[in-house]
């Protein structure tokens, strides 16, 4: 019940407009045969952005994604773990949004690694 409540204060006040965007990038990403692993990782981050709430992040993956998360991480994952980061310390700052915070930390790290994640 936690979790539903949280998620709909969370859509409400631009979750949507960020998995929007997430969905976006993906489907540009889709549109190239090389960009078909990237446009995966956007579709990724734009379910668990879209209602974090109640969903868990299991990584795994072995060697292959190790490889590229690292190529990840140079190109764009450390910008976007750095956004999240930041974010969810503002929401820290208030006792009301500390499990905002978490849902953004959860985020972030997700940004650094997200081959070879699964979101549950």
């Amino acid at each position: 019940m936690l979790a539903l409540i949280g998620n709909l204060i969370w859509i409400c006040t631009g979750g949507w407009l960020t998995a929007l965007w997430w969905l976006v990038a993906g489907i540009i990403c889709y549109a190239t045969v090389l960009g078909i692993p990237l446009g995966r990782q956007c579709m990724k981050m734009a379910t668990l952005t879209l209602v974090p709430f109640g969903r868990t992040v299991v990584y795994g993956g072995g060697a292959p994604s190790l490889l590229a998360n690292i190529i990840w991480l140079l190109i764009a994952g450390i910008w976007m773990a750095i956004v999240y980061l930041l974010a969810g310390l503002a929401f820290c700052v208030t006792v009301v949004g500390i499990p905002f915070g978490a849902q953004l930390f959860k985020m972030a790290k997700l940004a650094l690694c997200p081959f070879g994640a699964q979101v549950c």
